[in-house]
């Protein structure tokens, strides 16, 4: 991945609580002490700085809003496409992204050759999900075997789930995606039951730690939720369904909520236009109006809140509509915080999430102050993206 050298001038920066006056000095894609002697100069007089922004639930490969399509079209234009999606992220500020449920070694390798502009790529490979669950695209009434695509594979047991694990990980996945509970966009599995017996669960932790990796759950429901934290699952995708109590536990437990909130928002509005089909819409209601209360009772219960979209299709322009609802959840310092420091900590890089010296020469400059106007969430308000120390 290409770096340059780059000194930003008189913005307010973002120390993780709020914003002071300071020159940001970027060398060779790190931050550092002091300018580069052949830095190039970026004005930030009169405008704000915050570090790049982290997607921690992207889907680069989710080309459509039809499962076996998602799944079972030619890899080629997935991969493209993926690429694209990826470029027009990067435009809106993130500079990072972590892939869970699709990507693989190929398409990272690509943006590490700088075959296209990308926000730094973390992916899990396909999520693991039961037969019936989550991850499986099949329709009641359709009798035809699936076994993987590019976003979901079928495993069932507890020694094929430690090979799946292991191939993942010897493909170079950063963290494993399972399915632990019902979906909105799956078509034969209620939303609120867990899925996975916590044999399998347990197994799949198990493999990840001693490889020093970790793994997200896709759960929506409190009982779903519980059932994954108590298998050792660190992230929990969505939550729309918690409650308090299951709030408190996965605190207990230093588990991160990763909320998406653009992505049940965007189905509601556009979904039935671009051709989703009627039982995801219905189990989209379900779900659509308790995301923010989530994301509320996990801040007031002391879990570390990330932020997710999570969007499908043509739905991924819906991307900053995302920032926005989570700024009305939780206030925009700790959205901002939750795009930034704790998704970096729940990736796992130091690196990530700040513009402190040896951080990613990754950032944001924004035209009006992100706490106070709607510069996080407005296309408009971004006056340059950096990263690596190069403006894209």
């Amino acid at each position: 991945m290409r770096t340059g050298s780059i000194t930003i001038t008189g913005a307010q920066v973002w120390d993780g609580a709020g914003f002071a006056p300071r020159d940001v000095h970027i060398t060779d894609g790190r931050v550092t002490a002091g300018p580069a002697a052949d830095a190039a100069t970026l004005d930030g007089a009169g405008r704000w700085l915050v570090p790049g922004l982290i997607d921690a639930h992207f889907h680069a490969y989710a080309t459509s809003m039809d499962g076996f399509e998602n799944e079972r079209g030619p890899l080629s234009f997935t991969a493209l496409n993926g690429a694209r999606r990826l470029s027009r992220t990067l435009g809106r500020g993130f500079t990072t992204v972590r892939d869970v449920a699709g990507g693989d070694i190929g398409l990272a390798q690509a943006i590490d050759a700088d075959l296209f502009d990308s926000p730094r790529y973390h992916f899990t490979g396909p999520a693991l999900s039961q037969t019936g669950g989550h991850g499986d695209p099949r329709s009641a009434h359709v009798d035809v075997c699936f076994s993987h695509g590019h976003m979901c594979e079928v495993v069932d047991g507890v020694d094929a789930l430690r090979l799946a694990v292991r191939n993942r990980l010897r493909t170079g996945a950063h963290a494993i995606k399972v399915m632990a509970s019902g979906g909105v966009f799956s078509l034969t599995d209620p939303i609120r039951v867990p899925q996975y017996s916590q044999e399998e669960l347990r197994a799949v932790v198990e493999e990840a730690t001693r490889r020093g990796s970790y793994v997200c759950a896709h759960a929506y429901s409190a009982e779903a939720v519980q059932h994954a934290i108590s298998a050792g699952i660190r992230s929990i995708e969505h939550g729309n369904l918690i409650d308090r109590e299951t709030a408190e536990r996965m605190a207990d437990a230093g588990a991160f909520l990763v909320p998406t909130l653009a992505a049940y928002d965007a189905m509601d509005r556009r979904g039935a236009s671009i051709g989703l089909n009627a039982t995801s819409l219905a189990k989209n209601t379900e779900v659509l109006t308790k995301g923010q209360d989530a994301v509320r009772l996990a801040h007031e219960a002391g879990v570390r809140v990330g932020f997710g979209s999570d969007l499908m299709g043509d739905l991924e322009d819906d991307q900053l509509a995302g920032v926005r609802l989570q700024v009305e959840a939780s206030g925009a310092a700790a959205t901002l915080r939750s795009m930034t420091a704790v998704n970096a900590e729940l990736i796992g890089d130091e690196s990530l999430g700040h513009l402190g010296e040896g951080a990613y020469g990754d950032a944001l400059l924004l035209a009006s102050d992100p706490l106070s106007t709607a510069a996080l969430w407005e296309q408009d308000a971004r006056v340059a993206v950096v990263r690596g120390g190069l403006m894209v």
